[in-house]
């Protein structure tokens, strides 16, 4: 199988089209060994996409070092045609779909996680490999399998838990948009992974509460009461010049320490900013 695995990544990196006989093709093994052996490695052998994953982690992390390793984390939308194969549904498609126009395609949407690397080529950009990732079935797609229905969030977390528990002694910074920032992942990250990720202005912020002590009763979970981040942008902050997307922004943030409703025992350093140039709007991150 691993022989197999081996050519067909070959083909891979070679084939015009991204179908199992043109890979075979470009492999050059295409008559010297029948196809259905080199089918039989997604449809009935028996292997792993979550060894060779961590095994692909570890050799990138050895080149890493022991500083903490970031990681990325979103869902990708591939385009298929036939209408029995597993999963497919109709997703959104984000290279179609415009901020005013929404389109939704046929396909499958896979929750990837990446880890962060540099190549010395480029020292000015980063890249994101991907080495985990799961298959997400929409309601419609999990009825019609018959499979329990898993969000988005969920895989994500699963995900997180294989590379942190393959590697105990690792810490990890995930990086992740608004999909994923929200209790659900936040309140099930495992010990070793801190998040970067978008949070909305009108959030409810607390202090961490304070441990009770000579009273009954049952402790507190929060502390008090912290203004919003939009309330945050009222008071003073510092000014910053930002590069990104080929282009230099000015802009002011307001930074404080606090923790959200839905997860009140993890402190969040959060983040208002007021862009001064550009034009984007007023956002919050923590």
């Amino acid at each position: 199988t691993f022989r197999h695995l081996v050519t067909l990544l070959t083909g891979w990196l070679f084939a015009r089209r991204r179908t199992l006989t043109a890979m075979l093709k470009a492999a050059g093994v295409a008559g010297q060994q029948h196809h259905a052996a080199f089918h039989r490695v997604f449809s009935t052998a028996r292997w792993s996409l979550d060894r060779v994953g961590l095994v692909l982690f570890t050799r990138v992390a050895a080149r890493l070092g022991p500083d903490t390793l970031r990681l990325t984390l979103d869902d990708t939308h591939t385009r298929k045609r036939g209408t029995r194969m597993f999963g497919v549904g109709m997703h959104h498609d984000p290279l179609l779909s415009s901020r005013s126009c929404k389109i939704l395609t046929w396909g499958h949407c896979w929750v990837v996680l990446c880890v962060v690397v540099k190549v010395p080529c480029c020292p000015d950009r980063v890249f994101s490999l991907p080495v985990l990732f799961r298959l997400w079935l929409n309601h419609d797609a999990a009825t019609r399998w018959r499979v329990r229905y898993r969000s988005k969030p969920e895989l994500a977390v699963e995900l997180l838990h294989v590379l942190c528990d393959a590697h105990p002694t690792r810490h990890f910074h995930l990086l992740a948009d608004s999909a994923y920032g929200g209790e659900s992942v936040l309140g099930h990250l495992p010990a070793t992974c801190d998040l970067t990720s978008r949070m909305v202005l009108n959030a409810r912020l607390y202090t961490i509460a304070a441990p009770r002590t000579g009273r009954p009763g049952r402790p507190r979970l929060r502390g008090a009461l912290l203004p919003t981040p939009a309330a945050m942008l009222e008071a003073r902050g510092h000014r910053a010049t930002l590069a990104g997307y080929g282009c230099r922004e000015r802009l002011r943030y307001v930074e404080a320490v606090a923790c959200c409703y839905k997860v009140p025992k993890r402190p969040l350093k959060v983040v208002a900013v007021q862009p001064l140039s550009g034009g984007r709007p007023r956002q919050a991150f923590y």
